[in-house]
């Protein structure tokens, strides 16, 4: 039996996981702002300092995985907190956890998005996430629009996902993301619902090369496997699970 930790495991891809994990014997502490093993607001410093210190209770022994699965999507308001929570809280969550997963040669797993390439690596507030300079960015994503916040919080997680896979794996700790395309949660819905981007998801959706969307088994059967032995010497790659929009949209970068 594993023992994972996850934030965002209450609805969507994060509940599908944890349902996944635990139907085949494996134990999940969940971490979410309203339910969950742990309470904690992830868009604060105190609610991530929370988050680590009510797995790390739970969990002495160390982690066979940590899921970053929390995530906000881009009509949150203000836009700060997207920043807040899609990145900062990432970051904090998987540093603090960082060695009781390398306790058991364990697996980190982010989940960033297949709009991250849609954003500039040296957009401004791509560049002030990744300096960890949590005011700028939330001061500079705050001028600009939700795409950009939550394209490039996703762009940035990244990034900082591939610049810290050497060290993470020297301690023991094997660091790779998925990037979902358009899939039928409560957050994507709430989107199909705002009178701003609603018809950009419809006419994105209907774009889709395989057709449709995805359901949130279909990004947590690739999240499961990522997280498994089977994947053991996979670090540092980003799972595409889009029904080919990453192909369609960027077909000779790879």
């Amino acid at each position: 039996m594993a023992l994972y930790a996850m934030t965002g495991g209450a609805t969507g891809i994060g509940a599908e996981l944890r349902q996944q994990l635990t139907a085949r014997g494996d134990q999940v502490i969940s971490v979410d702002i309203k339910e969950g093993d742990v309470i904690a607001d992830l868009s604060t410093a105190e609610g991530r300092a929370a988050a680590v210190a009510g797995v790390t209770e739970l969990a002495p022994d160390g982690l066979d995985g940590f899921i970053a699965c929390a995530g906000l999507p881009p009509i949150a308001r203000p836009l700060s907190l997207i920043a807040q929570v899609n990145y900062f809280a990432v970051v904090a969550t998987v540093e603090g956890l960082k060695d009781l997963v390398a306790k058991r040669r364990g697996s980190v797993l982010i989940v960033s998005s297949n709009s991250a390439p849609m954003m500039s690596a040296d957009d401004p507030f791509v560049t002030a996430c990744l300096a960890g300079d949590e005011a700028a960015a939330c001061a500079a994503v705050e001028e600009r629009d939700g795409h950009v916040a939550y394209a490039g919080s996703k762009r940035a997680i990244v990034a900082w996902m591939r610049r810290n896979v050497v060290a993470y794996a020297k301690a023991g700790v094997r660091m790779n993301a998925v990037a979902p395309g358009i899939t039928q949660t409560p957050l994507a819905e709430s989107v199909f619902e705002d009178e701003e981007l609603g018809q950009s998801m419809r006419d994105f959706q209907a774009s889709v090369p395989w057709g449709g969307m995805a359901k949130p088994a279909h990004i947590a059967n690739v999240m499961r496997f990522m997280l498994s032995e089977e994947a053991d010497f996979v670090c540092g790659s980003v799972f595409f699970v889009d029904g080919g929009s990453d192909a369609m949209m960027r077909n000779d970068q790879f």
